[in-house]
C-alpha cells in the first residue's frame, strides 16, 4: 500500500503554484522578458529558482505593501522572507530546510492547522504535553507523525511566538520558558529523524538539521515574525 504523503512533508523541488513562478518574473528588473519561457526554464533549472528567492527584487516586490497578498502563495511568501531572516551563505542542508518551514509556515497561517497532528484530523492539541502523551500511546505510524508535529509546533512556537513564550512566564508564572520548547524540539525532531517513515518521505536530512540547528532557524523565524510589523 502506497503511504500518502502529509501536507507537512512537501519538500521539494518546491512546487510553486503557476502564479508564484508568473510574479518572480513580472517584476524581473529586466524589461522584456518571456514569462513562459522564463518559467520553464526556472522549472528545469532548480539553481536558477534558488537564484531568484535570494534576489533582492523578488524581496522588494514581496514587501511592497501595495500588492496584494492573493498575488502569491504563503508558500512563497515565506520562502522569501524567512531567506533574508537566516544569517550566512546557503548549502543543500539549510536550503531544503527553507522548503519545508516555508511549506509548513503556509499550513499554519490556517489556526486549526497548528494544533492539529495532521490537517484532515478533528482532534486538536494546545500543550505539548499532551502531545507528547499521545505519542507515548501510539502506534509506530502514528507516533512518527505526532513526534514531527511536536517539533513543528515547538519550532513555531519558540519562533513565531517567542514574545507570549517570554510574557507568560515572566508575569503569568507559567512553569515553561524558551528553553523548554527548544528543547522539546530539539528531540523530537531528532526522534522523528531517526523512524523509518522520514526516510520514506525523504524527512530525514530535513529533521536532523532542524534538530541540530534548531537555535538558527528558531531565530531566524523570530527575526522574520519581528519583521512583519
Amino acid at each position: 500500500m502506497t503511504m500518502q504523503m502529509p501536507d507537512f512533508a512537501r519538500l521539494g523541488p518546491p512546487a510553486f503554484e503557476e502564479k508564484d513562478l508568473r510574479f518572480l518574473f513580472e517584476h524581473f528588473p529586466v524589461p522584456g522578458v518571456d514569462l513562459e519561457e522564463a518559467v520553464r526554464l526556472a522549472l528545469e533549472r532548480p539553481t536558477t529558482l534558488e537564484s531568484l528567492l535570494e534576489s533582492d527584487y523578488v524581496h522588494a516586490a514581496i514587501r511592497d505593501r501595495q500588492l496584494r497578498w492573493l498575488e502569491i502563495s504563503p508558500k512563497l511568501y515565506f520562502n522569501v522572507l524567512l531567506r533574508r531572516s537566516l544569517p550566512d551563505a546557503r548549502n543543500a542542508d539549510t536550503r531544503r530546510s527553507v522548503h519545508y518551514l516555508s511549506n509548513l509556515l503556509g499550513l499554519f497561517v490556517r489556526s486549526e492547522r497548528v494544533c492539529r497532528v495532521q490537517a484532515d484530523e478533528e482532534q486538536s492539541y494546545h500543550y505539548l504535553v499532551d502531545l507528547v502523551q499521545e505519542a507515548a500511546q501510539a502506534g509506530p505510524e502514528r507516533g512518527f507523525y505526532v513526534q514531527s508535529h511536536i517539533g513543528n509546533y515547538a519550532l513555531w512556537l519558540a519562533g513565531i511566538c517567542r514574545p507570549w513564550i517570554d510574557h507568560r512566564y515572566r508575569y503569568k508564572r507559567r512553569p515553561v520558558d524558551l528553553g523548554y520548547y527548544c528543547k522539546m524540539g530539539r528531540g523530537y525532531y531528532a526522534t522523528a529523524s531517526r523512524h523509518r517513515i522520514a526516510e520514506q518521505l525523504g524527512l530525514r536530512p530535513v529533521f536532523q538539521d532542524l534538530a541540530r540547528r534548531f537555535d538558527y532557524y528558531r531565530g531566524g523565524l523570530e527575526k522574520m515574525a519581528g519583521n512583519w510589523a
